[in-house]
């Protein structure tokens, strides 16, 4: 199955190095055009192509590796996903100019990160990010890691331990496959309501947890 990632930042970037260690091929993608990724795709080598946001979005399997805050601006302007798999990569936080009031907040847990929680209002993010991506099958994963680890997914004699979650079977066993072909240790928190939160950044008991499966 064709892969597209929409977003080059540390996420995207990173999702990109681990597939193209073990040579598997996908489209990656951002705002800025395919001309802005050539470093990119030079430094990958060649199972990683550069392309617009609207040639990732067209794959079978979708990367969302953006900001929350710029999730809704990107992905509502999308062709129909025609029940394609979107891979939810996102985290309801929002980076703090280090300049504001925000960034010495003492009622903010996270200011020392540079982030602030986004409050979703009673509901889980994929729940929300749901709602820009209709007809996608949802799978969460590659949220929970620092992202700066996720190009070294064999360490230590071991692999690190990938939770996903979703409503779809098929879209997760999909998914699953991807994990384990990237040298992870695939895990299943089950449905979105439940996996979602349980891996989400800031808060998830599960979020930044690296495991190491020997």
């Amino acid at each position: 199955m064709s892969i597209g990632i929409i977003g080059s930042g540390a996420l995207g970037s990173n999702v990109a190095r681990a597939l193209a260690k073990k040579g598997i091929s996908a489209t990656i993608s951002n705002s800025r055009g395919p001309q802005s990724l050539a470093s990119l795709v030079e430094e990958l080598g060649p199972s990683i192509k550069a392309g617009t946001v609207e040639e990732a979005a067209s794959a079978d399997i979708v990367f969302a590796a953006v900001r929350w805050v710029d999730v809704e601006k990107v992905f509502t302007n999308l062709p129909a996903w025609n029940g394609r798999i979107v891979i939810d990569g996102t985290n309801p936080v929002e980076f703090i100019d280090p300049n504001s009031p925000d960034a010495t907040d003492p009622s903010n847990p996270l200011a020392a990160y540079g982030i602030k929680a986004v409050d979703l209002n009673g509901k889980h993010s994929s729940e929300i990010f749901h709602q820009f991506v209709p007809g996608a099958r949802v799978v969460k994963a590659f949220n929970h890691l620092d992202v700066n680890v996720l190009k070294e997914p064999e360490v230590a004699s071991g692999k690190r331990v990938l939770f996903y979650s979703g409503d779809d079977a098929a879209a997760k066993a999909e998914i699953r496959k991807i994990i384990k072909d990237m040298g992870f240790a695939p895990v299943d928190l089950g449905a979105l309501d439940v996996g979602g939160p349980l891996a989400s950044l800031p808060f998830g008991p599960l979020s930044a947890q690296n495991f190491i499966r020997i």
